[in-house]
């Protein structure tokens, strides 16, 4: 492929994320925001009498808890949350698009729409989905900040391992296609990623102090599938929009062939 189509690839790959990041904004206005601000109540109700305590006591805690917030509540869930999550799709966008670049053609005769759809469909099973169901979200402000950075560690390391076992499945996949076929490939390499996802649940840690004692199960799941509704309206619209852009570039309608017949002339009467 050339340098100028994958630069051409790229920019439409990073509009598309835009387009993409603007969906899983309202997604996550909407649906992800509610279980944020109960989260926080719950937060702040449990923190109550404790701050009470050390206000009454002359201590310090105490007159922290009163402090207003540097960035309003109000201002985080909109401009914010707006903010991050369109330079999130801008990103992704930008890198989804660079793989397609690179499994357009190589995994398939399928057309530029199927491979963009392929593309969204791998990248948010290994950038999200399987991390996600070792470590999933778990709402601001309830989180246990004694271990938050080998919190933030593990996930990172999920995903960087999730996208390499990715990358290896489609490479195995590949190799064994002139043997199996396509198909049969296919699912021995699908497979065997699975296989290393399940290894690599049971050896790597689990999150069990990710969320404070009594904080609310049903709230903590609400949460979670908000997200998880977050990512999967971000990917499947990266794919639709992404895919319709690149059908546009590598696969253009063909020019009419032919001009059209002149009309006869009336022959005088």
């Amino acid at each position: 492929m050339y340098a100028s189509t994958v630069r051409n690839l790229l920019v439409r790959g990073m509009l598309a994320g835009l387009v993409a990041g603007l969906l899983a904004f309202a997604v996550a206005y909407v649906v992800g925001e509610p279980p944020v601000d109960d989260a926080i109540a719950v937060e702040e109700a449990q923190a109550a009498p404790d701050a009470h305590a050390g206000h009454h006591h002359g201590d310090a805690a105490g007159e922290a808890a009163e402090e207003e917030e540097v960035v309003s509540r109000s201002l985080q869930s909109t401009v914010g949350l707006g903010t991050g999550v369109l330079v999130y799709g801008v990103a992704l966008g930008g890198v989804a698009a660079l793989a397609f670049s690179f499994a357009w053609g190589r995994i398939g005769r399928f057309s530029p729409q199927a491979t963009a759809a392929l593309t969204a469909a791998g990248a948010f099973t290994a950038i999200y989905l399987v991390p996600f169901l070792k470590y999933p979200a778990t709402p601001p402000a309830v989180g246990n900040p004694d271990t938050i950075g080998r919190r933030t560690t593990l996930f990172f390391l999920m995903i960087l391992l999730s996208v390499l076992l990715a990358v290896a499945a489609v490479i195995v996949g590949r190799r064994l296609a002139p043997r199996l076929g396509n198909w049969n490939a296919t699912l021995v390499a699908g497979a065997g990623f699975i296989a290393a996802v399940a290894i690599a649940y049971v050896f790597l840690p689990a999150n069990d102090d990710a969320i404070r004692e009594g904080f609310p199960a049903a709230l903590l799941w609400r949460f979670r599938i908000a997200s998880l509704m977050t990512q999967a309206v971000l990917w499947t619209a990266f794919g639709v929009v992404f895919g319709f852009l690149a059908q546009r570039l590598l696969s253009p309608r063909p020019a009419r062939s032919g001009a059209p017949l002149e009309q006869q002339a009336p022959v005088p009467g």
